[in-house]
């Protein structure tokens, strides 16, 4: 039986004691977004950060790649502006010589033209109906 030991010539500089059973460790969506936030910083690199926090650059990096394609999943849902064409209705005679413009009839409404579609928009729509509806047409389905 060898019972000889050999000192350590280099200076320990961290030592890690796991206890218990090994598992994957949770985040938080917030702190994720704060160690993120942090790589983010000037002078700060995506390495340092994992260090402090005991993670690998590569899980750093993989967080940063979900918050920009989560950013722009959400910037392709918001709603984009389009050119607004007006049309004004002629103005038609009516009994005892008052003119009434054919578009105060339809004062509020709004015409959506998509995939060859044509949606009429009343005054006081539910905003989220209509943008699923209009979603949906966008979509084709």
């Amino acid at each position: 039986m060898d019972t000889e030991h050999s000192a350590i010539t280099e200076p320990v500089r961290r030592i890690e004691v796991f206890t218990g059973a090994g598992r994957r460790r949770s985040w938080s969506a917030e702190d994720k977004a704060r160690i993120v936030a942090e790589t983010l910083q000037e002078g700060e690199t995506v390495c340092a950060v994992a260090r402090r926090h005991g993670l690998s650059p590569q899980q750093l990096f993989g967080w940063r790649r979900q918050v920009r394609q989560s950013a722009a999943s959400a910037e392709s849902a918001a709603p984009r502006f389009v050119p607004a064409v007006v049309e004004t209705a002629p103005a038609t005679k009516v009994r005892r010589r008052k003119r009434i413009e054919r578009g105060d009839q339809f004062s509020g409404l709004i015409e959506v033209e998509i995939s060859g579609m044509t949606v009429r928009i009343g005054r006081g729509a539910d905003a989220k109906t209509v943008a699923a509806i209009l979603r949906a047409l966008q979509s084709g389905t």
